[in-house]
C-alpha cells in the first residue's frame, strides 16, 4: 500500500509541472478555467465518500445525462473499478467518462468565448474524458464510540482534450480529502438491518491554469444516509471553493466555487448493485445530472460473512 501510495504522489508531481505555462503567472488576471465555463466532466465536484472503502472488486457501468442551465446538453458512458489493495482497509479507484457526446447552443457558446474558428465544432460533437486515480484508506474502522474514518488521494490526468471547446481542462490536478461518518442503528426488523449514516468530509483540491498557476480550492461535504440489507438512499450537499473568484483587478469572476446536491439510491441484488442519481447545481455548476448504472461486486479477498 505504502508504494502504491508513494507512486501516486510522484505521479501528481510529475502531472502537475507537465505543461509548459503560457504566459507569466499573475495574481491580477482571471483565467477562467473553472467549472463554469466547462463542460460537466472538466472537474465536476468529486464523489464523497461515506467513512468507509470499498472492500470489493467492482465495477460500474453508467450512463449520465447532463442538462445545461444555458443549452449544454451532454449525454456520456462512464466507468467506475474498485480494486482493494491486499487488504480491507485500502482500495485503488479508477473513474472516468468514457465517451460523451455534446450539444451546444449559442448562448453557451458565448459565455464560455469560444473562438469563432471553433465554434462550429462547439456545437456538437463526441470526445474521451479524464482518467482519475485514487488510494482510498481506511484509517479507522467504526466502533460503538469511535467514527469511521477514511483518507483519499486522487490524482486527475490531462487525458480529456479540446481544451479550445471549453469541454476539458487539457492539464492536471489533484485532490486530498478525508471523512468521518457514524451509523445508528433504528428499527427492530433484523432481516432489514435498518441504519441512519452521518458523515462529514473535507480536502484541499487543486488544478492548474492556463498562465503558468494553479488554481487551489478547500473540499467540504456533509452527507445523510439511510441504508439497509436491500437499498440505500443519501443526500450529499458538497462542493469545492477556489481563491481566483476575488480576483485584485475587479474583473470577471472565475466561477470557481461549485456546489451541487446529490440524491443517490443503491438497490443491492446479490452481488448486483442497481444505481440511480440525480445531482443538482447550486452555485458554479450550472447542470443538472441523472445518472442510471449497473455495478458487479467481487469478493477477492475471500472475507468471511
Amino acid at each position: 500500500m505504502k508504494k502504491c501510495l508513494l507512486l501516486l504522489m510522484l505521479s501528481m508531481a510529475v502531472g502537475m509541472h507537465s505543461q509548459t505555462a503560457l504566459d507569466k503567472p499573475s495574481l491580477k488576471q482571471v483565467t477562467q478555467i473553472s467549472p463554469y465555463y466547462f463542460g460537466p466532466n472538466a472537474f465536476a465536484v468529486p464523489e464523497m465518500l461515506d467513512g468507509r472503502v470499498q472492500r470489493e472488486l467492482r465495477v460500474e457501468l453508467a450512463a449520465d445525462y447532463f442538462h445545461g442551465n444555458r443549452g449544454d446538453h451532454t449525454e456520456d458512458v462512464s466507468l467506475k473499478l474498485n480494486i482493494p489493495l491486499w487488504t480491507d482497509r485500502a482500495n485503488l479507484t479508477v473513474w472516468m467518462p468514457v465517451m460523451e457526446w455534446y450539444r451546444n447552443s449559442d448562448e453557451n457558446i458565448q459565455t464560455c468565448r469560444i473562438q469563432p474558428e471553433h465554434q462550429a465544432k462547439a456545437r456538437k460533437g463526441s470526445l474521451m474524458g479524464d482518467v482519475y486515480l485514487s488510494i482510498d484508506m481506511q484509517l479507522l474502522k467504526e466502533r460503538r464510540y469511535r467514527p469511521d474514518w477514511v483518507l483519499r488521494a486522487a490524482l486527475k490526468t490531462a487525458s480529456g482534450g479540446d481544451f479550445y471547446l471549453a469541454r476539458y481542462y487539457d492539464s492536471p490536478g489533484y485532490f486530498f480529502d478525508t471523512s468521518l461518518a457514524k451509523s445508528f442503528a433504528v428499527g427492530h426488523n433484523k432481516d432489514w438491518n435498518h441504519s441512519l449514516r452521518a458523515a462529514l468530509s473535507t480536502g484541499f483540491l487543486c488544478w492548474q491554469t492556463d498562465n503558468g498557476r494553479q488554481n487551489d480550492a478547500v473540499q467540504f461535504g456533509v452527507m445523510a444516509k439511510y441504508e439497509n440489507r436491500y437499498f440505500s438512499l443519501s443526500e450529499t450537499f458538497a462542493g469545492y471553493s477556489g481563491w481566483e473568484h476575488n480576483a485584485s483587478n475587479g474583473g470577471d469572476t472565475a466561477h470557481d466555487r461549485p456546489t451541487i446536491l446529490r440524491t443517490d439510491i443503491v438497490g443491492h441484488v446479490k452481488q448486483f448493485d442497481i444505481v440511480a442519481a440525480y445531482e443538482y447545481g447550486l452555485r458554479d455548476y450550472p447542470y443538472h445530472q441523472i445518472r442510471l448504472g449497473l455495478a458487479y461486486k467481487w469478493d477477492i479477498l475471500k472475507r468471511k460473512k
